[in-house]
């Protein structure tokens, strides 16, 4: 991803979420129950970013940018997460409780800006439920913009690229 994103003032920490899942990592289980694993997982990235605040990094210059499960973690952690944080992007994933979320919200949930980007032809993830799932994000009035792409379980390459991209320069700054 940073060779993609071609933002050389960004630091990047890529993190394996915790957990072997068939040559790759999962931050809970599937199929199953995955709140335990969430909590887990929450715990864990919280821990990850109050090391990095503590490390001298400000909240409002961090970003959390997950893909698949890492996108239900970015926002299950970012939008419980305070001190706020600079900026949320999940890529084809989806909300693993929104109504806990919601009632869990930090304090200044509502101010992180967040970008959801999701596939039309997704087969793992399918998107009608995730499209209400952040219209209803969206009613609560947290700050998330929606994007859709013709693409399946994956990044749809400079088109998605380039707007996660200006979405981060935007919130981060450079």
């Amino acid at each position: 991803m940073p060779g993609e994103l071609r933002l050389p003032w960004l630091e990047y920490a890529l993190v394996d979420a915790p957990d072997p899942y068939f040559g790759g990592y999962s931050w809970y289980d599937l199929p199953g129950d995955a709140g335990p694993g969430v909590r887990r997982s929450r715990e864990l990235l919280t821990r990850l970013l109050r090391d990095r605040i503590a490390a001298g990094h400000p909240a409002v210059r961090i970003g959390l940018l997950g893909f698949s499960q890492g996108c239900l973690m970015t926002f299950d952690v970012g939008w419980r997460f305070t001190p706020r944080l600079g900026a949320l992007v999940g890529i084809s994933g989806y909300l693993h409780d929104p109504d806990s979320l919601l009632r869990e919200l930090g304090p200044e949930a509502r101010s992180v800006p967040a970008l959801f980007t999701h596939g039309t032809q997704d087969p793992v993830v399918p998107m009608v439920r995730v499209r209400a799932q952040a219209r209803a994000i969206q009613e609560a009035g947290l700050a998330l913009e929606w994007c859709e792409f013709p693409k399946a379980h994956t990044v749809a390459g400079d088109p998605e690229i380039r707007r996660i991209r200006d979405f981060l320069i935007r919130h981060l700054g450079g």
